[in-house]
């Protein structure tokens, strides 16, 4: 399931940063800061990785870089050239690690790959080709494909070798650079004659490089660290960090700054060294690239489409920012809440690009007295949506207006009435069955944690909804492939796959069924008291407020949501024409109740290597145990992955045991 808001956020992300890209490589202009843009393209890869069918062949992932300019003479790569994945985090980089190993397993068997870190110089991307030693060409990167050939200005740099220590034929591959006192110089003399000041040393490199004049490139003081040799005549090095020495021997300048990691653990010390250092230096530094060492394990693991799966640019993250309010919008959640959302100027923060942020309620908008255009400091903790933390009232415009809560919402549908809920600071939709409810309560419906329908994404699920050939959750089961075949997007292969894939998923357990129902209050952790309290969805419908209060972690206004569901004419139509194309089992329960982790409680916390989350607490229940959100004294064990956070630090403090994984994994296997 791709979600609405989702998709939208990819094909802004993808527009956005297709004209940034073009601007910057094309035409060395920079509207954005790179750390900026980086995080864009982080934030696009991030939504491919979790959703591939959204990918489109327009996106900034299928290609490496910009068209090269049509003064320049074009230079057809004779080698490919890619550019990195990047990651943000040590918990990224450790991921990173667990791919490579995974990859190498089936060939290699368990084996233990050790890197080189070197800094990743923001800088402009050099492929230098020699011919029996002897610089035969220079050109840019280009479209990975075909480059510009600037071999005129690179012959200016005083640390490009025009001739090697022997006739080899060799292509290299490098960054240019200007140190920041050189562009300081260099601006001082461009004000002084009216011209446009460069915003960075990367965009002054990639300016002086795409000179007609190599006179001016030669005065502009450039330099060039070379970090990777991409074809040679030679034996080729055994090793990364013997490629480094290799280079330096054969006459070219390599940065001195890397080190040879045996573990991911070492790399990650490396990153954190560099991480305040970087812009210090006098060239600029905007992260480490970590590469798997062993040559013989970088031709295993090869190449996606777009970067090589032996490396990765491990980025430097961005503090605590200050960014503008450029809109306050309502979104419309599946039971019909709207929660305040901030649209911002997008800005950098903690490893992605930020361009929303929640404001919670009503009483949070009036308590941080936010307005249109004010100038906020936001923060991102963790994996949570961004903060606002406050308001930086100096900098207000004068004609910014406080927010006026509206009495109607376009998306609530209808006339777009809502209303306060009584005793909470939350409004909602007074018309529920709003289109935008509706489209939300079916990508719930058909979503991961639910019936988890496979093919059956956002668009789809929204086509049919607008298409008119689903209005009721039973008549997703009751498509056949001559219903979809004609719609935008299938074919008959498609078609069949999607409907294979509903047919799959008419076989659901009652919890997850819960799940989907978007039952007010009933969340994953709420489904799981009440599957394992009922044994169908008939005795949970049937159930009073005082049967259902009994059950520890429903209370009160829990109990009235649910039998206020159940009691509503429409919803019971809608189980009775569900139980005629579903099988509701309650197995995962059923048999949980006699298992070994009956009775025991479990809290999860960090990144587990060997399963996701939600595969543990599948697991957790299925032997008859309880999952928590929380640590109490209640809690039995606290399993903790990599990057465990405050739940750690709670369970000792309570003398809660903490399992690490694999004590979790003989603890569940035995």
């Amino acid at each position: 399931m791709i979600p609405k808001e989702i998709q939208h956020r990819y094909e802004r992300l993808k527009k956005t940063i297709n004209r940034y890209r073009t601007v910057y490589h094309v035409y060395d202009k920079e509207e954005i800061s790179q750390q900026a843009l980086d995080s864009l393209k982080h934030e696009l890869s991030e939504i491919e990785g979790q959703y591939p069918s959204i990918i489109a062949p327009d996106s900034p992932s299928q290609r490496v870089a910009g068209k090269p300019l049509p003064q320049f003479k074009k230079v057809r790569h004779k080698v490919l050239q890619w550019s990195f994945n990047d990651a943000f985090s040590p918990e990224e980089i450790r991921e990173f690690d667990a791919r490579v190993k995974r990859f190498l397993k089936p060939t290699h068997g368990a084996v233990h790959p050790s890197y080189v870190c070197e800094l990743k110089i923001d800088g402009l991307k050099i492929v230098l080709d020699y011919e029996k030693g002897i610089l035969k060409t220079a050109a840019t990167r280009g479209d990975g494909v075909v480059g510009e050939d600037v071999t005129h200005n690179i012959k200016t740099i005083e640390s490009v070798p025009l001739s090697l220590s022997r006739p080899l034929d060799i292509i290299v591959e490098g960054e240019v650079w200007m140190s920041s006192k050189s562009l300081e110089i260099l601006n001082k003399a461009r004000k002084k004659e009216g011209k446009p000041l460069f915003a960075n040393p990367r965009n002054a490199a990639a300016g002086s490089i795409r000179q007609l004049d190599p006179k001016v490139a030669a005065s502009r003081k450039l330099d060039v660290f070379i970090y990777d040799v991409a074809k040679t005549s030679e034996k080729f090095p055994a090793t990364q960090a013997e490629e480094l020495e290799y280079l330096r021997a054969l006459g070219f300048k390599v940065n001195p700054h890397h080190i040879l990691a045996k573990t991911i653990e070492d790399s990650i010390d490396f990153w954190e060294s560099w991480k305040k250092k970087g812009r210090h230096q006098k060239y600029w530094v905007d992260g480490v690239v970590v590469k798997v060492n062993e040559k013989k394990y970088e031709e295993t693991l090869g190449y996606t489409g777009k970067a090589p799966r032996f490396a990765i640019a491990f980025k430097f993250p961005a503090e605590q920012v200050t960014t503008i309010v450029e809109s306050i919008v309502l979104q419309v959640g599946r039971t019909g809440v709207l929660t305040p959302v901030a649209h911002l100027k997008p800005v950098p923060v903690a490893g992605t690009i930020v361009s929303r942020a929640t404001l919670h309620n009503e009483d949070e908008i009036k308590r941080l007295d936010v307005r249109i255009g004010d100038t906020v400091i936001l923060q991102k903790a963790g994996d949570v949506i961004p903060d606002v933390v406050s308001v930086v009232k100096e900098l207000r415009p004068k004609n910014a207006k406080a927010y006026t809560w509206p009495t109607r919402v376009p998306e609530c549908g209808g006339d777009g009435h809502i209303e306060r809920i009584h005793g909470q600071a939350a409004w909602r939709c007074v018309n529920k069955n709003s289109f935008a409810v509706m489209c939300r309560r079916f990508q719930n419906f058909v979503g991961k944690h639910a019936l988890d329908i496979e093919g059956l994404g956002k668009e789809r699920i929204n086509m049919l909804l607008e298409k008119g050939l689903v209005q009721h959750y039973d008549e997703i089961f009751t498509l056949t492939e001559g219903d979809v075949l004609n719609l935008e997007g299938f074919a008959e292969v498609s078609a069949k796959k999607l409907v294979d894939s509903i047919q799959k998923s008419r076989h659901v357990e009652l919890l997850h069924l819960l799940v989907g129902l978007s039952i007010p209050q009933v969340g994953e952790e709420t489904a799981v008291l009440l599957a394992k309290r009922f044994h169908s969805i008939d005795e949970i419908a049937n159930a009073d407020i005082a049967s259902l209060e009994e059950i520890e972690g429903i209370g009160p206004i829990v109990g009235k949501e649910i039998v206020a569901w159940f009691a509503l004419k429409r919803h019971q139509k809608l189980i009775a024409d569900l139980k005629k194309v579903l099988t509701i089992s309650n197995s995962l329960f059923a048999k949980a109740a006699k298992g070994k982790l009956a009775g025991r409680t479990f809290v999860l916390t960090g990144t587990l290597e060997l399963m996701t989350r939600d595969e543990a607490k599948e697991k957790i229940r299925a032997l008859g145990g309880d999952v928590s959100s929380s640590v109490s004294k209640k809690t039995d064990y606290v399993v903790a992955g990599e990057e465990a956070g405050s739940k750690l630090d709670e369970a000792r403090e309570l003398g809660v045991p903490v399992l690490a994984e694999s004590e979790f994994l003989r603890m569940i296997r035995q």
